[in-house]
Order: structure tokens, then C-alpha cells, then sequence
């Protein structure tokens, strides 16, 4: 199977608590790893991992939705070359990892894909088929990867 291009851009913004430790897990080469294994087109896209002062602000200015929740993807174009913006809140992807008992990077490599197929047009919220075979996809692409099934329930 042939990976999609990929231009990638990788950000930490200000005041992530441990940022060490995020920034070990989501090295450049782990993160291109994933996002390519969950794309079907060439894309441009910039990953920024934020504090959660920044992820709540985000998600209520563009999702009027006063918290900060582990992923956004901000989609920009689709075709022929896919744009978008993910931004995870490490604080929020720290505590769901711990929650789910999972490994950070295990957590970050599914929001990651998750966030991907969302910039390529897939939605969960749109119907329960479609959320069902968007979760199959992710598991599909998360074993590919070498991962446990994301929504596995111990």
C-alpha cells in the first residue's frame, strides 16, 4: 500500500504542563506515521498541541462548547489536497489516556487518526451507521498500525 504525501507542521504552544513528555511521544516521525496511515489524499497539515485555556477557547469559539475536549479538526479543504488543522489539548488527552488505560501514545495515535479522517470528510455525528463505520475504520487503521482496538471495553 502507498502512503499519501504529507507536509506536516508540528506545534506546541505556551503553558503545556510537562510538555517533555508530549513532546517524546509525539516525535515528527510518529505523528507523520499515523496521520499518513489515515489518509487517502496528499495533505497539509498542521498538528499544534495546546494547553487548556487554549483548547477551551477554541472549542467554544468554534463549537460553542465552553471546554476543552481532547481533538479539533479544522478542515479546510478536501480535494484535491486535504488542509486542515488538528489541535489536541494535552491535558485532556493525558487524563483520557489514564481514564481508558491506555499509553499517551497509544491515546495521541488514535485522536490523531481520528482527526484526520474527520478532515477528509468522515463524521460520527452524523447518523449511527456512520459513526459505526467510521469507529471500524479506525480500528482497522489503528491495527495496521500495530495498536489494541481504540473503543475496545476492558
Amino acid at each position: 500500500m502507498a502512503l499519501n504525501q504529507l507536509q506536516l507542521s508540528l506545534q506546541f504552544g505556551r503553558d503545556i504542563e510537562d510538555v517533555a513528555t508530549h513532546r517524546a511521544v509525539l516525535t515528527r516521525s510518529r505523528v507523520t506515521r499515523w496521520i499518513r496511515h489515515a489518509l487517502s489524499l496528499d495533505a497539509e497539515i498542521t498538528v499544534r498541541i495546546v494547553a487548556a485555556d487554549e483548547g477551551q477557547q477554541l472549542n467554544a469559539q468554534y463549537r460553542n462548547k465552553d471546554y476543552a475536549t481532547n481533538v479539533l479538526t479544522f478542515d479546510y479543504q478536501q480535494e484535491p489536497l486535504v488542509l486542515a488543522d488538528l489541535v489536541l489539548c494535552a491535558p485532556v488527552v493525558a487524563r483520557e489516556a489514564q481514564e481508558q488505560n491506555k499509553t499517551l501514545e497509544e491515546h495521541y495515535a488514535h485522536l490523531l487518526v481520528h482527526g484526520t479522517l474527520h478532515a477528509q470528510g468522515w463524521d460520527h455525528e452524523t447518523s449511527e451507521e456512520d459513526a459505526q463505520e467510521m469507529e471500524d475504520y479506525e480500528t482497522a487503521i489503528m491495527q495496521e498500525l500495530g495498536y489494541a482496538d481504540p473503543y475496545a471495553k476492558d
